[in-house]
This record gives structure tokens, sequence and C-alpha cells, in this order.
């Protein structure tokens, strides 16, 4: 696989890491939970900023491959929270994860490459067998 879409998994797989995530955080949480749990507010921002910064970094080429994928709007939200932190709107922050978020997992899942195992890593070491 050429060095570029290597990275360009990583990042993809970056993406998709940060969004099961930030859909964890919110399972079973209301709209209200984002204005009074400082914590969930804190992670679930920094999951979407992480989302935002893979994708700005994922080559123009793959992004031109995927108009589907709405980068220049994921990579505006991390701008806004990452330096427009004052001017967040928390009913936007609550619709990413409960609804954007899922859209975007769906899209990234069939986009990233399997990972082949290591082959210098032997198969007790991948189950814990012991012998």
């Amino acid at each position: 696989m050429p060095p570029e879409r290597k990275a360009d998994a990583a990042l993809l797989l970056d993406m998709l890491t940060a969004a099961r995530a930030v859909q964890r955080y919110v399972h079973g949480q209301v709209r209200a939970d984002l204005d009074t749990n400082e914590m969930l507010r804190d992670a679930q921002e920094r999951r979407i900023e992480v989302i935002g910064e893979a994708s700005r970094t994922v080559s123009e080429a793959f992004r031109d491959l995927h108009p589907e994928i709405p980068w220049k709007k994921i990579t505006a939200t991390r701008h806004i929270l990452a330096h427009d932190y004052g001017d967040v709107d928390h009913n936007i922050l609550w619709r990413i994860p409960t609804v954007h978020v899922a859209e975007l997992a769906t899209m990234l899942e069939p986009l990233i490459p399997p990972i082949s195992p290591d082959p210098r890593v032997t198969p007790c070491a991948r189950s814990g067998c012991v012998s």
C-alpha cells in the first residue's frame, strides 16, 4: 500500500474510533445532560475535534474521491470547537453525535481497509494461549 494510502487509512480509523466513542458517550443521555455534565461535554467536544483534525489531514486526493463525506463541514466544526469555543451552540453540539456522527461512521466503515495481523506476532501472542 502506498504511504499516502496508509496515512489516509490510519486517519480514517482515527475518525471512526472517535465517532464510535462519542456515540457511546451520548448513549442513554438526553440533551439536558450536555448542559449539566461538564465531563460529557468536554469528552464529546474532544472526540469531535479529533474527527475534524483527522479529516483535515486526509489527503486531498482521497477527499476528492469521496465527496459524499462533508470534509469541509467536519473541519469547520473542529475549528469552531478549538478556536471559537465561546460560540458553540449546544443544540448543534448535541445533534452532531446523535445524528451526524452515526451517518459519518456508516460512510467511513467501508473505506477502511482490513487490518492484517502482524506476521511477527505469534498466534499465542495474539490469542493469549499458555504453553
